[in-house]
């Protein structure tokens, strides 16, 4: 793999670089609730040295009725000054989790402007699996500093935008959910969604761009997931999944693969699935 530290680096970039004093670390895991793990337990516990946790429910919209959605700009700059992180850091974050969560938080810095972020492959496991050390006392916090950011409104779709790409095919949807869940096989793990896709949309589950120890598939293989899905690489992308989690791992990828234009679906199906009056199609794409 090819470090970038606009996308993704390995464990031995981030030990090489881990005492930059302008490296800011950043543990972004979320978890399914179904799963019943306290992310910010979890990094209290344990995590990579100079590691701050990034809540991705915290920073988010609090007035919408949907899940983390993106923040806007002023409660992002809010946390960034919390956390110590000025506009021209390099961070980099990870996670301990299934849903590869750090994607979400690697998009979010990139949809407020900030280019120099990436998402560290494969972990937290693959950082204790190479025999680096980890950190168990109280993290420490740095001095507030100030942050300015700058949206990049081209990044993201709202339900409007995608149902025109739905009906017209100018951007081509790919959803990240499972295959049971995109052809409407499987029940939606939250209540009241209906089953089934988002018309015209692809399916390119979001576990497919990852190898069995966590890390990103290299490069001809997610264009080949893409590709093999029916996905036009030299057309505009909208990337979708359950809630605008597992969705940023298909954005990550389309960066990795020099793909520049994508955008996110941020409502995604927990908004698509709730409103009876938007379309939807089961079985196969």
């Amino acid at each position: 793999m090819q470090d970038d530290p606009q996308s993704l680096v390995s464990v031995e970039w981030l030990a090489e670089h881990l005492n930059d004093p302008g490296l800011r670390l950043l543990d972004a895991s979320w978890h399914m609730a179904a799963t019943c793990r306290d992310p910010r337990a979890e990094f209290d516990s344990r995590r990579i040295p100079g590691a701050q946790f990034f809540d991705i429910d915290a920073v988010s919209d609090s007035g919408s009725d949907l899940p983390h959605m993106a923040p806007p700009p002023e409660v992002f700059a809010a946390h960034m000054r919390r956390l110590g992180i000025g506009p021209d850091d390099q961070v980099v974050v990870y996670d301990d989790a299934d849903t590869h969560s750090a994607a979400r938080a690697w998009w979010t810095f990139r949809l407020m402007g900030h280019e120099r972020v990436a998402m560290l492959d494969g972990g937290l496991k693959a950082w204790t699996a190479a025999g680096h050390d980890l950190a168990h006392a109280e993290p420490r916090l740095r001095d507030p500093v100030d942050y300015t950011p700058s949206p990049r409104p081209a990044l993201v779709r709202d339900a409007a935008q995608v149902e025109v790409a739905s009906r017209d095919g100018g951007e081509q949807i790919v959803d990240a959910r499972s295959p049971e869940r995109f052809r409407g096989d499987a029940p939606e793990p939250r209540p009241g969604l209906r089953a089934g896709h988002i018309p015209q949309a692809r399916n390119v589950p979001g576990g497919s761009l990852y190898d069995d120890s966590g890390r990103m598939k290299p490069l001809p293989e997610l264009r080949a997931a893409f590709e093999e899905a029916g996905v036009d690489l030299s057309r505009p992308v909208i990337t979708s999944c359950g809630s605008g989690i597992t969705a940023a791992s298909l954005s990550l990828a389309l960066e990795r693969l020099g793909h520049r234009a994508h955008a996110l679906y941020d409502g995604s199906w927990a908004e698509w699935g709730a409103d009876s009056n938007l379309k939807i199609a089961t079985g196969d794409a």
